[in-house]
């Protein structure tokens, strides 16, 4: 199980078995003692509301992990009355659903109605998913599907038009704190920790409930003479490694944020979330990627120095490898987030893209082809082309576009940093191109 207060007995009122985790013996035993999900349990919450109607639909909870997903759904099942069954996708395979399905219709004919757990309902394929429609839409179960990844991505559009998506939040520090006060209560004694290394144990937790009572019962293990300080609180514990899967959508909010932060020119912001994503493991390469695009799809010609430094950057990191080499994607990233911004060349490319698909196969002007043989020649192939060298002020101002397809404009640059200059260039040329067209 991937939530706080992992328990195999369906029943929120029974008895912890003695030299239970410290975890379960503080497992919730009411809706109102699970922390940090007001927004949800609370009287105005959609599973406050559920319960006080007597009347529970099926939900899918989405949260990180040791946030209560678990604690939740058997507490949900006690508070309407519903009979409780649990399994993991990640151990259950059809064979377990059948059974399951089975026994649950057996109930429902005699009157009791099943609450279905699934943990980790998105590691189940779309076929198995497709599996809960009919058991679900005949009120065979109620079913609660915990998960840790963006349903939207992971779960079957049919399964989620049956189900409340409800979104759990990371535990704050005022929702840990409150939970090493429980600690300390049960075990009728404070943590041997001074007040700034109480700070850095429930920063360290990253939001996880059950990680952060491991790491306590580990506290209550050993006798210390002194109150730990943050310094010998590390060297005695381990800090939980931030929630992030490189293919997910972890993964993807990180490097929008960068891309965000970069594009509204917050260098402090982008180093952040660059640091997020390196700290947690993500390949620089990766990032490299990103920052050179970005490069050219907002910063663009406004400073062309900047695909320059992206492009440097990635050498660097080349050539020295990490760690060294990760201060030129820093340098990189800072020259991005404080350099002017323009999209018109993003802009133009879209549009000369979209042009050519709908034009199809219109012939440049006869003048500007070249003529390599006789034929070529005969047809009018180069016929009247005009060589700009050899043109006053170096330019003819010749059409160049199809003769079925007017002068388009797909190109209009911002008069920001260096594209106000090529704003100056191209107005030049279309005055001249007027005067000598006119």
């Amino acid at each position: 199980m991937t939530d706080l207060f992992p328990d195999a007995v369906p029943l929120s009122a029974e008895v912890p078995l003695k030299g239970a985790p410290l975890a379960e013996r503080l497992r919730p035993r009411a809706l109102g003692e699970i922390v940090g999900q007001d927004h949800l349990t609370g009287p105005e919450g959609a599973i406050g509301r559920m319960v006080a109607a007597g009347k529970l639909a099926s939900i899918i909870l989405w949260g990180p992990p040791g946030t209560g997903k678990t604690t939740m759904a058997r507490l949900l099942a006690d508070a309407v009355g519903l009979r409780f069954e649990a399994i993991s996708a990640v151990l259950s395979g059809v064979a377990d659903l059948k059974k399951l399905f089975a026994v649950a219709r057996e109930h429902a004919q005699a009157g009791q109605r099943t609450l279905l757990f699934v943990d980790e309902i998105h590691r189940f394929n779309r076929s198995q998913q497709d599996s809960f429609l009919p058991f679900v839409e005949d009120g065979t179960i109620t079913l609660i599907g915990a998960t840790t990844e963006n349903p939207s991505f992971e779960l079957n559009a049919a399964l989620l038009s049956r189900a409340q998506v409800l979104i759990l939040h990371r535990l704050d520090a005022i929702a840990l704190e409150s939970l090493l006060a429980r600690a300390e209560a049960l075990e009728q004694r404070p943590l041997p920790l001074t007040t700034d290394a109480r700070a850095a144990l429930i920063a360290s937790a990253d939001g996880d409930g059950r990680f952060l009572l491991n790491q306590v019962e580990t506290l209550f293990s050993i006798d210390v003479p002194e109150p730990l300080t943050p310094a010998t609180l590390s060297d005695l514990l381990h800090r939980r490694m931030p929630v992030y899967d490189k293919d997910r959508e972890g993964h993807y909010n990180l490097i929008s944020a960068l891309h965000k932060a970069l594009r509204g020119s917050d260098p402090q912001a982008a180093l952040y979330y660059l640091a997020r994503m390196l700290v947690a493991g993500e390949e620089p390469l990766y990032v490299l990627r990103r920052l050179v695009r970005f490069a050219s799809e907002d910063v663009g010609l406004a400073d062309p120095q900047a695909l320059v430094q992206c492009l440097a950057a990635k050498d660097a990191f080349d050539f020295l490898g990490s760690p060294e080499g990760e201060l030129a994607i820093v340098q990189a990233c800072l020259y991005l987030a404080t350099a002017p911004k323009s999209n018109a060349a993003y802009v133009a490319q879209k549009a000369s893209w979209k042009a050519a698909r709908e034009t199809g196969s219109l012939m440049p002007p006869a003048n500007i082809l070249n003529a390599p043989t006789r034929l070529m020649k005969d047809i009018g192939y180069g016929k009247g082309y005009a060589y700009d060298h050899d043109a006053k002020d170096g330019f003819s101002g010749a059409n160049y576009w199809p003769d079925d397809m007017g002068p388009q404009t797909f190109y209009t640059p911002v008069e920001r940093g260096f594209e106000a200059k090529i704003a100056e260039r191209i107005a030049y040329w279309d005055r001249l191109r007027r005067e000598k067209n006119a």
